[in-house]
């Protein structure tokens, strides 16, 4: 994991959260992301899931920016 600490990402999360109008009760679900920010993350299945899976990567990406430690591996096409 990167740099930062629980707080710092709580308040990025957050803050990303706001920015994309995000529901913060939805914001346990970006956690794992951040946790392994360059691991696989999951892709859109088109099954209406909610939250979609693509949310929640644009969510996690967003954090990362916050916390000045963008996502490096490229996120694969949908």
């Amino acid at each position: 994991m990167a740099d930062f600490t629980e707080e710092q990402m709580d308040t990025a999360l957050h803050l990303a959260s706001q920015e994309l109008s995000f529901p913060s009760y939805y914001e346990p679900c970006v956690r794992p992301l951040l946790r392994n920010p360059e691991g696989h993350w999951p892709r859109c299945c088109a099954g209406g899931c909610e939250p979609c899976a693509q949310t929640l990567i644009r969510v996690a990406l967003r954090t990362l920016e916050l916390l000045g430690t963008p996502r490096v591996t490229p996120i694969p096409e949908w």
